[in-house]
């Protein structure tokens, strides 16, 4: 037998659990930067400042230093998911 027909529940299984890490990854940073933008945006408008660096610098150095604090959970996450992808794998062959 040259190939192996993968079952859908399996690729379900996968695509499933590549969606949830892709959450996991990608939800704290987006969270970040939209609390960001909504403080600074509630600034801007109390104070009638309508500065366009004023939107982009702050969150542009809160997203970074976020990214930099998350770094190691991310980094957890997606070795985690890489792992048992390959048992996956090795458990195929």
């Amino acid at each position: 037998m040259i190939g192996i027909t993968m079952k859908r529940p399996y690729v379900w299984g996968i695509a499933m659990t590549m969606s949830e890490n892709m959450l996991k990854v990608a939800t704290p940073i987006m969270i970040v930067g939209m609390i960001v933008g909504l403080a600074i945006s509630l600034f801007q408008a109390l104070t009638s400042i309508q500065e366009m660096t004023l939107t982009f610098v702050p969150k542009i150095l809160v997203v970074f230093a976020s990214l930099l604090v998350l770094l190691p959970f991310m980094f957890d996450v997606m070795r985690r998911f890489m792992e048992s992808v390959a048992d996956r794998i090795v458990g195929i062959g």
